[in-house]
């Protein structure tokens, strides 16, 4: 990895992690591009950088963090199923790091989705001025089915944020509430992934060098700039116009990562 990489891949973080897009699919497409996708610390660092984009949410939202226990019962609940799945399937995690065909099905399968997605739960973002409550009050059953469509995302491509806030619009959450809830639950999420992560690399018997620590400073500062911008762009976007464009690009993306995938593999032939 290189400085100029390092900075790359840490934009690209910042600007879809909280999209409904895949950062990690972004990422592994991205390395792959650069030829360092398969390697141990590229892997770690696209982990790792998240904790700059976590503390983008911890910044804008921190009165929401000073709310009481219960929120954080619900984030804990809704934090349960990745904790367990991401164990259990952590080695066929892995793998999947490394596919940029599974990224390129799982963008357009999403893609389509999202097209749809609106349509489906439109009712949800009806105002009842005699239930004012109503698609924004999350309870605990709701925030466990929200935990496990979150899980979904460990197939990369899937985009946590959008899988997150497609299974808060199933409970008949609005757009903003579930999103909004997505980015509170992807602070645990993103920092146990971390944590889990970086004991894995050093179990492993790897140890990060001087070069290695500043690529993973200048990472999460760059990471945590670009996700506050996006954050507050996302949010305001999606109150007004919704998925659809979000869907489009997952399609062109895909398609257009399929045909270079086999045009490549075909050249390799």
């Amino acid at each position: 990895m290189t400085y100029i990489y390092a900075i790359i891949l840490a934009i690209i973080e910042g600007l879809t992690e909280y999209l409904p897009v895949s950062s990690t699919g972004h990422m592994i497409i991205a390395s792959s591009f650069m030829k360092i996708a398969s390697d141990d610390f590229t892997k770690l660092f696209t982990i790792v950088i998240q904790l700059g984009a976590i503390l983008s949410v911890v910044v804008l939202y921190w009165k929401r963090f000073f709310q009481g226990l219960d929120f954080y019962y619900k984030l804990f609940v809704a934090f349960l199923p990745a904790v367990v799945l991401g164990l259990l399937l952590n080695d066929v995690i892995d793998q999947l790091l490394e596919s940029p065909v599974t990224v390129a099905i799982s963008l357009i399968i999403g893609g389509f989705i999202l097209l749809k997605v609106d349509d489906w739960f439109k009712s949800n973002e009806k105002y009842d001025s005699e239930n004012p409550l109503e698609h924004t009050e999350i309870s605990y059953l709701t925030a466990l089915k929200i935990g496990f469509f979150q899980c979904l995302a460990m197939i990369p491509g899937t985009s946590r944020s959008g899988a997150s806030i497609v299974g808060g619009m199933t409970q008949k959450l609005n757009r903003k509430t579930a999103a909004e809830f997505s980015f509170f639950l992807a602070v645990p999420t993103m920092f146990g992934a971390t944590a889990k992560k970086l004991y894995d690399y050093y179990k492993a018997g790897f140890e990060l060098s001087s070069d290695q620590i500043n690529f993973l400073i200048v990472g999460n500062i760059i990471a945590f700039i670009v996700a506050l911008i996006a954050i507050k762009s996302f949010i305001d976007y999606l109150s007004k116009k919704g998925f659809k464009i979000f869907g489009y690009y997952r399609i062109i993306l895909g398609i257009s990562l399929l045909i270079i995938h086999f045009f490549i593999y075909k050249l390799s032939l």
